[in-house]
């Protein structure tokens, strides 16, 4: 069954992950669906505009910690697949937090031209407290958007951001009431759709050029280092205590 659902309208290109019951956590097949997700919005020429949002309550709760270990089918696409089809994806993308972000819940925020997050909903990079490393490009990504300061903290701490501490800090450029989030986020989206395909692209491929390389980079070397640290001691203590609901044991 598919866990992400796509619909285009006059212009509007929005992908839904469609994982409620697990809060849009990411699995390969989320992964395998997202990028295959953005590489037909990138040659589709009835798109304009893409959004990104989760269905249900959260956006996404990151990494399906519940499925680490049980996998058999290998990712078509994977963590780098997706990332690197968001990147080069020529059109602007919008990133639609309706809900809880965690993990690449909240990094892919920063791989978004812009992002808007509902109010109320918390966002939280848990790294550290996994035995992992950052992700999704946001070792580049949000340096730049808050301050070195502000994303240390952020991507070190793995304490909760608040909606309007991700406005504040720059991850999002607004945040919206949960009842009319969504029609807020198509209403900035239609406005940009309203525009030329062409001017859309060339502009975006200017805001891209001096940062694409790097950013790729980035998301190389984060991949490498979580391959280092995933099956670590620490991972495995911080997995073990997530299962058994309770606090870690990282002495």
């Amino acid at each position: 069954m598919a866990v992400v659902k796509t619909e285009t309208k006059e212009f509007v290109h929005v992908i839904t992950m469609d994982r409620a019951e697990a809060l849009n956590a990411f699995n390969n097949d989320m992964m395998d669906e997202l990028c295959e997700a953005f590489l037909a919005a990138t040659i589709d020429d009835q798109v304009r505009v893409v959004v990104l949002t989760g269905a249900g309550r959260a956006f996404s709760a990151g990494a399906d910690l519940k499925a680490m270990g049980t996998v058999t089918t290998p990712a078509r696409h994977g963590l780098n697949g997706l990332l690197n089809a968001i990147i080069d994806c020529p059109k602007p993308v919008i990133m639609a937090a309706n809900g809880l972000g965690a993990g690449i819940g909240t990094t892919i925020l920063g791989l978004g031209d812009m992002s808007f997050v509902a109010q109320g909903a918390k966002f939280r990079c848990p790294f550290s407290a996994l035995g992992l490393t950052a992700e999704a490009g946001s070792t580049y990504t949000f340096p730049r958007l808050m301050g070195y300061q502000r994303a240390a903290w952020v991507l070190l701490s793995s304490e909760w951001l608040t909606a309007a501490e991700c406005v504040e800090f720059g991850l999002a450029m607004a945040s919206f009431p949960t009842e009319v989030f969504m029609s807020e986020v198509m209403s900035k989206a239609a406005t940009l759709a309203a525009l030329p395909l062409e001017s859309l692209m060339q502009t975006k491929a200017l805001l891209m050029a001096p940062r694409r390389a790097a950013l790729k980079q980035a998301v190389i070397e984060e991949g490498e280092g979580l391959a280092r640290l995933s099956g670590g001691p620490a991972n495995r203590e911080a997995i073990a205590a997530f299962l058994e609901k309770r606090a870690p044991d990282f002495s």
